[in-house]
């Protein structure tokens, strides 16, 4: 049964069809759904066009197909309308990609429903801040947004529903504050871990790949970036 997927509503900023850059599915055909709203503040971000959902920056739902990307405008959606969208824009791909944004302050059971009985495989990129509202057979990659500006926490049971851990690196600490926080809240065995060095700087692409070497870890490299598509 569906849970109440006609009056649940989500803030949408922008759905596209693209190649998934970054994690397990790296190479991937995808449609992201970004959706407005994050509190968690990381200051490398490179959608904060979608912290803040503010009632002057909300529009019609085909104006927000339109609008440019990296706008902080946003359409109020439920998760049949998505769908609707979805298939009117005629997208090809089958493997769909909830983010934000943090996509996880939101309720998702209901669209990834509606998504998953449309023969989608849907992924949701979160923080691991939030509790997590999704379909059991969601694949959940934990981007663990450790002592950010925003002051939350990463939550234990984020970290043990995760089926891939993909982590933003820079410097020594970074993987030191990933250490202490698989200890914390240790996540389920054999679950894949990946370093993603942050804005592809080489230092934190050599440390990235030194220690994924050294633990048997995977490098997640933001293949979109370096193909200068979306």
């Amino acid at each position: 049964m569906l849970e109440n997927p006609i009056n649940t509503r989500y803030p949408l900023n922008e759905v596209f069809q693209t190649i998934q850059g970054e994690g397990m599915f790296t190479g991937v055909a995808a449609i992201f759904i970004r959706l407005q709203g994050c509190p968690v503040g990381c200051p490398w971000c490179d959608t904060q066009h979608t912290w803040e959902q503010r009632t002057a920056d909300q529009v019609s739902l085909a104006e927000v197909v339109e609008k440019p990307s990296a706008s902080s405008a946003w359409a109020s959606a439920s998760a049949t309308e998505i769908l609707a969208l979805l298939q009117r824009k005629g997208y090809t791909a089958k493997h769909v990609v909830l983010t934000g944004g943090e996509p996880a302050m939101y309720d998702l059971t209901s669209l990834c429903q509606v998504l998953e009985q449309a023969g989608y495989r849907v992924q949701i990129e979160t923080s691991g801040t939030f509790l997590l509202q999704v379909t059991p057979t969601t694949w959940v990659t934990v981007s663990p947004k450790i002592d950010m500006p925003g002051g939350l926490l990463v939550r234990p049971d984020c970290m043990n529903r995760a089926d891939e851990i993909k982590y933003p690196v820079a410097m020594q600490k970074h993987i030191d504050m990933l250490d202490n926080l698989l200890k914390s809240c240790p996540p389920r065995p054999n679950v894949s871990i990946a370093l993603q060095p942050i804005s592809q700087r080489p230092r934190a692409t050599e440390l990235a790949i030194k220690t994924c070497i050294e633990r048997n870890w995977r490098l997640s490299v933001q293949l979109h970036k370096y193909l200068n598509i979306e």
